[in-house]
């Protein structure tokens, strides 16, 4: 019996060592940090731009200030308090509250009533003639309406002023009714309007204010930032329009033919972005004439020349 020899084992191999894992180009990282940063870059900027919008917007709205307040403390004077409620830029009306404030003797304190019927007629006059006020009863504010100067088509820079307003009180009844001196006093504000009085005349009463005044009515600078942002959204309307419009008519992009809907989205969103500036110019004003047409226009012509195209390709 033969005895084999078991077989050799085979002969290990050496094992290699490991490599370390290889860590990650570091392009991408830096590349998704910089996204990251122009990213948060880009809305600081928005914020602050925002920021300063609104800042700038409140500065300029109360830059004109509010009027003085009227001396209505006098006991032997007769006051005509005429405040401020609404413009009409078209009609060239300007609405008022007309209110009577007698001196002492006229009134019961008692009571809180007037003495003897009192009327004011105002000049020049306004749109309701004489203002009534009955004996046995307290003053109240009657409103009516008095002309201003001024042209809406100089829309955003149109102005209004009053003749010289002066006003007497008529006191009593009949035949027996008497003229009284009296100061007019304005007060109130307008929304989007800066307000000045102007007083003029001599003065008639204790205190030593002219008895007359002139009211003049600006616009004021916080609405005509809002009035630019408007504007600049009309100029991009035909700017986006051709820009897509040549694009395709040149061959660089691809005819996309529901994008006829947003033309004619565009083409009807100009009237209404344009009755929404503030004080609603009116129609025919200068920048009817130098910007909405012109923006209108534009808009077709960047329609037409995607119809062109479209042409083209159909055929």
């Amino acid at each position: 019996m033969t005895h084999q020899a078991p077989p050799a084992p085979p002969p290990e191999t050496p094992q290699t060592p490991s490599s370390p894992t290889s860590a990650p180009p570091a392009a991408p990282r830096a590349k998704s940090k910089r996204r990251l940063v122009i990213g948060l870059g880009i809305l600081l900027a928005v914020v602050v731009v925002y920021g300063l919008s609104l800042f700038g917007f409140h500065l300029l709205a109360t830059s004109g200030g509010p009027l003085k307040a009227p001396d209505l403390n006098a006991t032997n004077d007769t006051v005509v308090l005429v405040r401020l409620e609404k413009l009409d830029t078209v009609a060239n009306r300007l609405t008022v509250k007309v209110l009577v404030i007698p001196e002492d003797s006229m009134f019961d304190k008692r009571l809180d009533v007037l003495k003897t019927d009192t009327a004011v007629r105002m000049d020049p006059p306004n749109d309701l003639g004489d203002l009534q006020y009955p004996a046995g009863k307290s003053p109240a504010q009657v409103a009516t309406t008095i002309e201003s100067h001024g042209d809406p088509n100089n829309w955003p820079f149109d102005s209004y002023s009053t003749d010289t307003l002066s006003a007497d009180v008529l006191v009593g009844q009949g035949d027996a009714r008497q003229y009284v001196p009296a100061r007019v006093e304005v007060t109130g504000a307008l929304e989007g309007w800066d307000v000045s009085v102007k007083r003029v005349g001599e003065a008639s009463q204790e205190s030593d204010r002219p008895d007359n005044v002139i009211i003049t009515l600006h616009r004021a600078k916080g609405p005509l930032i809002f009035d630019l942002g408007i504007c600049l959204v009309l100029f991009a309307l035909p700017a986006l329009a051709f820009a897509v419009a040549i694009q395709i008519a040149l061959g660089k992009r691809k005819f996309v033919p529901p994008f006829v809907t947003w033309f004619a989205a565009m083409l009807f969103a100009v009237i209404p972005i344009r009755n929404f500036l503030p004080g609603s110019p009116p129609p025919g004003a200068w920048i009817d004439q130098a910007l909405v047409i012109w923006v209108l226009i534009a808009l077709v012509g960047a329609m037409g020349l995607y119809m062109v195209t479209w042409y083209r390709q159909s055929e």
